[in-house]
Order: C-alpha cells, then sequence, then structure tokens
C-alpha cells in the first residue's frame, strides 16, 4: 500500500516580467524627460499698472502678553502706535472695520511671547470678521 501524498496546486504570480516592464518604462522616462521643454508663457507688457498697495493693521504680542497696535499710510510711514489690553482689542478692531471693511492684520509676536497668546488674538479677530491675516517674521540673516 502506497501512500500518495496529494499536491497542492501552487498559485503563484511570476513577477520578473512585471519588473522588466517597469525598468524599461523606467529608463524611458529617465531619458525622455529632459528633452521635454517645458511651456514658456509670454505675457503682455503694459506701461505702468501697479496695484494699488495693501496696507495692513499692525499687531504686536509682547512678552508680557501686552499689545502694541500699528498703523501704516500707503507710503510705509507710522500713522497710529498705541498700546492696548486684550479687552481693548475687539472694540479697536470694531472702529477699524468700520472704516475699511476689507482690512487685513499682520500679527507678529515677541520671541518670548506665548503662543497661545497669538492664537487668542486671531481668535479675537476671527470673531470680529477679519478674513485676511497673516503671521509676521523676521528672516535670518545669512
Amino acid at each position: 500500500m502506497a501512500l500518495h501524498k496529494k499536491r497542492r496546486p501552487v498559485h503563484e504570480i511570476n513577477v520578473v516580467p512585471y519588473v522588466d516592464v517597469m525598468l524599461v518604462l523606467l529608463v524611458i522616462f529617465m531619458v525622455t524627460a529632459p528633452l521635454v521643454t517645458p511651456a514658456v508663457i509670454d505675457l503682455p507688457t503694459v506701461d505702468k499698472a501697479s496695484a494699488p498697495r495693501v496696507v495692513p493693521l499692525e499687531i504686536f504680542v509682547k512678552s508680557d502678553q501686552g499689545l502694541v497696535v500699528r498703523q501704516r499710510d500707503a507710503r510705509g510711514g507710522v500713522v497710529n502706535e498705541q498700546s492696548l489690553s486684550r479687552a481693548q482689542l475687539a472694540g479697536f478692531i470694531k472702529s477699524v472695520r468700520a472704516k475699511n471693511q476689507d482690512v487685513s492684520v499682520l500679527i507678529g509676536g515677541d520671541k518670548n511671547a506665548r503662543y497661545e497668546a497669538v492664537l487668542q488674538v486671531m481668535d479675537e479677530l476671527r470673531k470680529q470678521g477679519v478674513q485676511k491675516v497673516g503671521l509676521q517674521v523676521k528672516t535670518a540673516q545669512q
């Protein structure tokens, strides 16, 4: 009596041909990529077209969590600079938005200011309906 082992069918996928095809495609793309020229757009020119400069309101968060608000004119000169408390900020923003609904604000924070204090200013601006808010940073000198 001979015991026959049942042979199980082996289901395997031979991946060697797929790898070969992928390597050929990789070589083709590597050779043709430098030959493809990017589209060059020739923009029309005008004599003197300049968009009006948007002068943002600047709010600085100090390390003691006090606020300094600075307003500038179109040339960049400081028109008004005053210290405010967090409680006075809402009233100040309301008065600024009464003059200009589309006011933009830059928030700057002292290096030692708490992150939470900056977020609270951003939250108050959002509550007052200010849509354009940016963060001001100083670039590193190289």
